[in-house]
Order: C-alpha cells, then sequence, then structure tokens
C-alpha cells in the first residue's frame, strides 16, 4: 500500500477525478463553457462525490475500503464550504481512492471504478 497520507492521496484523486468527469461531459456534446462548468461543479463538489461513493461502495474491496477511510479520517485544516462535516469527509474519502489507484498505476480498476461513476 502506498505510503502517502490520506490529504495526499485525496490532493491529487481530485485532479484526476475532475478531469474524468470534464471528460465525460465533453462526451454529452456540450459546448459552452457555462453548461460545462456547472455541470462539473454538480458532480465534483463534495455532495456530488459523496452520492458517487455511495453508487460504489458495494464492489469496494476491503483494501479499497481502508484507503476511503484512510482519506475521510484525514485530519484538515479546510473547513466545509457548502457541505455538511461528514459529507465533505466522505467526498475526500473517494478523491484519496482515486488517488491511491492512480498513483499505484492501476488503471484498470481505476478506469472501472470513474465509469460506474459515470
Amino acid at each position: 500500500m502506498l505510503q502517502y497520507n490520506g490529504q495526499t492521496l485525496a490532493y491529487i484523486g481530485d485532479a484526476v477525478y475532475e478531469l474524468h468527469i470534464r471528460e465525460k461531459l465533453l462526451q454529452t456534446g456540450k459546448v459552452h463553457p457555462n453548461a460545462l462548468h456547472q455541470a462539473a461543479i454538480e458532480l465534483t463538489n463534495a455532495s456530488g462525490q459523496f452520492r458517487a461513493l455511495k453508487q460504489i461502495d458495494g464492489i469496494l474491496s476491503e483494501e479499497e475500503k481502508a484507503i476511503v477511510n484512510r482519506g475521510r479520517n484525514a485530519s484538515s485544516s479546510r473547513k466545509p464550504g457548502k457541505a455538511d462535516l461528514k459529507t465533505y469527509k466522505m467526498a475526500t474519502g473517494l478523491e484519496a481512492l482515486i488517488g491511491y489507484l492512480y498513483l499505484d498505476n492501476r488503471q484498470d480498476r481505476l478506469n472501472e471504478i470513474l465509469n460506474l461513476i459515470y
């Protein structure tokens, strides 16, 4: 298991997740930047990420659940903006999982999870 802490995994996972969502939105045929941005926000904000995590929870391995918990339990000096603390922490758990799979070069599993989400 990678030795990065939960916040570090979430940091890279956030970027990977955002890029995946943006690519999927482009594939829908939307071309207006404002519409793309609004759609991306709905899917990548804490509430959207929490919904995504609930969507894939049943297919996660024990190792993957441990990574989600590592991200969820990471202490952060950031305060959640528009989400409650539980939602924010669960979203961070999803980001940590995405970051872990990306950094560990588990591209097939990463793609499987991302494609289930969107």
